[in-house]
């Protein structure tokens, strides 16, 4: 088999470690094979160009999953730059397949009242948002999916794609760490962040076996016109419920509890955020100040939108690597392992 290289950016984040282990397995244990592996950590600055420039030489696939998942406090060009950059440096590199890890965000919700049930890619479905992490992701992706089919340096092609997973849980998840550590200082009340919503979260574990199949078709000589320029939105049999459901699903072996107390409307919330927005324009010439939630983050929790993964299944061959009863039990084990009381 001939050997082949992968640049994974973000790789000691929660997803990347697990697109790693993956990898690591992918031509070593199991198939009867002899290849060596060898992994090499670099460390740079993903909107540095040289940076980007030299980590691309001699690879054959570049997954990029670094992100910043700051939903209220990043910058626009974040996401967009660095994927530019980065693009332009596959290019210079003559790297073949680039793989972009997106997000549902690109494509919903727009609004708590619209309902979308187990849509797909032919629907096509865009956000309307400009808040920065949705907005950012979307020209990312648009970035990744129009640079398919260009000319590398060396006469070859670029064949690109893009994956847009569900709301990602499992071991190491920096969301559900913040979690568990603040309902322990809250004397195991869990806060809700999203009774309203019916969405279908992924493991995290599936979501890098998304990648994996990605990487293996578009590596394809018969197989990657097909899937270049596509999206595919990635998705398990995690039984579709709410925010606050799954959080207490993952976290009621400690004794954690919903916390019982009336909320406000959400019509009274949305305005309330619409004025915490306009009360930080306002402010904005003479302080900096940041709204502890705006009404992109009260739709994303609280909206119901639901995705299939058939095209993915169908394209990439993919089917999950976890069910939903060994994922929600490797997510337990590892909250517990946590000894999170200590840091109560």
């Amino acid at each position: 088999m001939t050997a082949w290289s992968c640049l994974v950016t973000g790789a000691g984040g929660f997803l990347g470690q697990r697109i790693i282990q993956l990898l690591m397995q992918e031509e070593g244990p199991g198939q009867g094979l002899q290849t060596k592996i060898k992994v090499t950590l670099l460390e740079g600055d993903i909107l540095d160009a040289q940076c980007l420039r030299k980590a691309c030489q001699g690879i054959s696939v570049v997954i990029h999953t670094a992100a910043i998942i700051d939903i209220l406090g990043i910058s626009q060009r974040d996401h967009h730059e660095c994927t530019r950059l980065l693009l332009e440096a596959c290019i210079q590199a003559s790297v073949p397949v680039f793989i972009y890890t997106s997000s549902v965000a690109v494509a919903a919700p727009n609004s708590y009242k619209e309902i979308i049930q187990n849509g797909h890619e032919e629907e096509h479905h865009g956000t309307t948002w400009t808040a920065p992490y949705p907005y950012s992701k979307k020209l990312a992706e648009k970035a990744v999916l129009a640079a398919n089919g260009s000319t590398l340096k060396n006469g070859g092609t670029l064949w690109t794609c893009s994956l847009r997973p569900m709301y990602i849980y499992g071991e190491g998840s920096p969301v559900l760490s913040h979690l568990v550590v603040e309902t322990l200082r809250n004397n195991g009340i869990l806060r809700g962040v999203g009774k309203h919503s019916e969405v279908n979260p992924v493991y995290v574990g599936n979501v890098a076996w998304a990648h994996i199949l990605a990487s293996r078709s578009l590596r394809d000589p018969k197989k990657a016109a097909s899937i270049g320029g596509q999206f595919y939105y990635i998705s398990d049999d995690t039984p579709h419920q709410s925010y606050d459901d799954l959080n207490y699903n993952l976290t009621k072996k400690w004794g954690f509890q919903p916390d019982s107390r009336q909320s406000l409307p959400l019509s009274l919330m949305y305005w309330l955020a619409f004025l915490l927005e306009a009360m930080s324009v306002f402010l904005s010439p003479i302080y900096k100040y940041q709204p502890p939630f705006d009404r992109y983050l009260l739709t994303l929790t609280n909206s119901v939108y639901t995705f299939s993964y058939k095209k993915a299944q169908r394209d990439l061959g993919y089917k999950s690597l976890n069910t939903w009863e060994e994922a929600k039990e490797k997510t337990v084990e590892w909250i517990v392992e946590q000894e999170w009381k200590k840091q109560g």
